[in-house]
């Protein structure tokens, strides 16, 4: 969950979560729209099918237990080798380097080259964690300065533990901080399909894509946007999606159903504003 998503908005969905799928079989036997429900909200809704998928592969070959092995963690769906060095670390003491935005970061301007690449940029968190006797504490520590202390724009080197073994010290200019990459406006058609005996018409998002999995009006891409002003914009990393809400008059076509009730399907938080804001309330 916390993977592109602020700490503040990931706690009480968390514990939600686990109220819900207290242990691996449970999020295991779940249904693919339960999990979608449960994740509603939180976007990169592809985190949430592979972490179904995770548990289904533990569920089917480890017995209902995580794995323990680095390199069996990091064959689950969603795990890279990052993360995968977070979970032995953290959790069974391995010796197991993390690389994150926020370890990168030090580590460019720990050893003084802003442009250290990837192969370099692992060996040096290899090497670093391979001596250290607590090896989830150093990688808590490399994530906790990068993240509070060497700051991407206002690194605050006086206040660092280790600016005195470190090459880019008293925020020496660096080039490790790429710039954004740039935001896409995507203009999409919104078909509202509305019975008042029925509801309202939903299909199923794709996969992958945005949205995937996750319930939701019909949807046409525009190759321009129209004249209209669009009745909702809803903002992604790297999309801004403009969405302009119809109301055909011919009944609704493809897969698909009615439903009554919002509430029993996971839409998207666009689509849920959007409806908002076109007064559908079912």
């Amino acid at each position: 969950m916390l993977q592109q998503t602020q700490v503040g908005t990931v706690l009480p969905r968390y514990i939600a979560w686990m109220r819900h799928f207290p242990d691996i079989a449970t999020l295991a036997s779940a249904t693919s729209d339960e999990v979608m429900k449960a994740w509603e909200g939180l976007g990169y809704y592809r985190r949430a099918h592979m972490l179904h998928q995770a548990a289904h592969i533990m569920a089917d070959q480890y017995q209902g237990r995580f794995p323990r092995a680095c390199a069996d963690i990091q064959a689950l769906p969603g795990i890279g080798r990052s993360t995968a060095g977070a979970i032995a670390s953290f959790c069974f003491g391995t010796a197991a380097p993390v690389l994150d935005g926020n370890v990168r970061r030090v580590l460019c301007r720990w050893y003084g080259q802003p442009t250290a690449t990837d192969k370099q940029l692992w060996a040096w968190a290899a090497a670093e964690i391979a001596v250290q006797a607590d090896p989830a504490m150093w990688n808590q520590a490399m994530m906790e300065i990068g993240a509070l202390v060497c700051q991407p724009r206002q690194p605050d080197c006086a206040a660092c533990p280790v600016r005195d073994f470190c090459a880019s010290a008293f925020r020496q200019a660096d080039a490790a901080d790429k710039p954004r990459p740039a935001v896409r406006s995507v203009h999409w058609r919104v078909h509202l399909h509305l019975d008042g005996h029925k509801g309202i018409w939903l299909t199923q998002r794709p996969t992958p894509g945005i949205w995937a999995g996750l319930w939701s009006p019909p949807i046409s891409e525009l190759d321009a946007a129209p004249a209209e002003e669009p009745a909702h914009i809803h903002q992604l990393t790297h999309r801004r999606l403009h969405l302009y809400a119809s109301a055909p008059r011919i009944p609704p076509e493809g897969e698909g159903q009615w439903f009554r009730h919002l509430g029993e399907v996971a839409l998207p938080t666009g689509i849920r504003r959007l409806l908002t804001k076109q007064g559908v309330c079912l």
